[in-house]
């Protein structure tokens, strides 16, 4: 199942559903004004208990801030209470540098090690 949403025009959300969990396709700015909306659609995968695994590719983020770290780490705790593993995959340059550095990365995939590209396996 496959449902697309455009936030504002900052960012993209494509959501790819299967049997097993979720990978959600992020693309564009993850900011203040853009963070509820992928929250609520993260949120609504977790909750459902469709989902055993929700990952999350931020390959083709250009820009997070603040709001949308606080974001994810909100998704892992209810991601948690729910039995759901929430992964990230598609890291790169800076903001695979700005996860590692501040630790965050570890909190979601239980090590630093993670792909460059997005649609791979994450280790």
């Amino acid at each position: 199942m496959q449902r697309d949403s455009q936030c504002g025009g900052k960012l993209g959300i494509n959501i790819v559903e299967n049997k097993d969990g979720a990978l959600v396709y992020l693309s564009g700015r993850v900011d203040i004004d853009s963070s509820p909306a992928f929250r609520d659609r993260l949120l609504v995968l977790i909750e459902s208990r469709r989902a055993k695994r929700v990952s999350v590719d931020l390959f083709a983020i250009t820009q997070i801030d603040s709001s949308g770290i606080a974001t994810l780490i909100e998704a892992l705790k209810i991601a948690h209470a729910y039995q759901t593993e929430l992964r990230l995959q598609g890291l790169h340059d800076d903001l695979l540098r700005l996860f590692e550095f501040t630790g965050i990365l570890s909190l979601f995939n239980g090590s630093s090690q993670t792909i460059g590209q997005s649609g791979g396996e994450v280790v």
